[in-house]
């Protein structure tokens, strides 16, 4: 199939991004619109390839850049064509997860998949090793096609256990793949065990801290049961747990009492900040441990934003390579 036209083609698709919903689209051009979510709206190219037209840029290079780190893979549709706001990939058919566990039972080979997927997500490069079920499809031959995987890219904090993935499959589906990832991997399902009680613990002390904002010695004593593991990595991505905890928590309340969501996001973010601002001068030496681990993580750049610029563009320089035409 060829591109040449795409770009006349799209410039007659208006998507806008709305807080908390779906897209709004104004479609004026010829292609059929099969789908849409809160970052773009999906049209059908071809009977094998759909175009994804997004709101803003941001969104586009983030889906495109986690496309790009799984082009190796099975799991990730196969990139055809980009631009500034729309991404020309695989149709991915089939059923996907959340209608296929209504009629059909969660299999331990499933299980197995599923774990293969996250493995995936880790050895690639993501940061969120996570996805919903709604955005994961069952393939005729058995296999998994994953969509709609920006949000799992360029990310400073995350859960440290597959929370997206569990809390989408419903209590028995959840307690069902739990048992299976027992019976697989021990280890694995011991330290998703950890952190399960980990978040479970933070929100009951957001719940004590609302109640009553005085530190009282029972809250203190809870919070020492934060700080068990004295491993830097584990301390780091509890600390991570925690603030996502304290993030969803404190959304929940603002947005109770009428505020806009916009707005709290940003006055969280600011809080953070200037939180982590605060240690890193009271305690450089953390930091420069911190800033030491993310090198040999990510190589010689150390900060969130530092580290994922070059991936951007090394990735835009070979791929651009191959789609000069586009």
């Amino acid at each position: 199939m060829s591109f040449e036209n795409l770009n006349k083609i799209v410039n007659n698709i208006k998507v806008r991004n709305l807080d908390n919903e779906d897209v709004e689209v104004v479609n004026d051009s010829a292609l059929n619109m099969i789908g849409k979510g809160r970052q773009g709206a999906v049209f059908q190219l071809s009977e094998d390839i759909c175009v994804k037209v997004f709101g803003n840029t941001k969104d586009c290079e983030r889906e495109l850049y986690a496309l790009s780190l799984g082009q190796e893979t099975n799991l990730f549709p196969k990139i055809h064509a980009h631009g500034p706001l729309y991404i020309a990939m695989d149709l991915i058919n089939g059923v996907d997860l959340r209608e296929y566990l209504q009629s059909q039972p969660l299999t331990s080979e499933l299980s197995s998949k599923l774990i293969e997927m996250l493995i995936t997500f880790k050895e690639i490069g993501f940061e969120r090793i996570d996805h919903h079920k709604r955005q994961i499809y069952m393939q005729p031959d058995g296999n998994l096609k994953v969509i709609d995987v920006g949000r799992t890219v360029w990310r400073d904090r995350v859960y440290p256990y597959p929370r997206k993935l569990l809390k989408s499959l419903g209590k028995k589906n959840k307690e069902l793949f739990l048992s299976h990832v027992q019976a697989m991997a021990p280890k694995l399902y011991k330290e998703w065990q950890y952190y399960i009680h980990m978040e479970n613990l933070s929100r009951q002390i957001y719940q004590a801290q609302m109640k009553n904002p005085t530190t009282s010695p029972m809250l203190k004593n809870s919070i020492k049961n934060l700080l068990t593991n004295t491993e830097r990595e584990n301390f780091e991505k509890l600390l991570a747990l925690v603030q996502k905890v304290f993030k969803e928590e404190w959304m929940k309340t603002m947005l109770a009492l009428g505020y806009h969501p916009v707005h709290v996001m940003q006055k969280i973010d600011e809080y953070w900040y200037r939180k982590e601002r605060y240690f890193n001068e009271r305690y450089p030496n953390h930091k420069e441990q911190h800033d030491n681990n993310n090198r040999r993580k990510h190589g010689k750049h150390s900060s969130y934003e530092n580290h994922q610029a070059p991936n951007r563009y090394k990735y835009y320089k070979k791929f651009n390579r191959q789609h000069d035409d586009y």
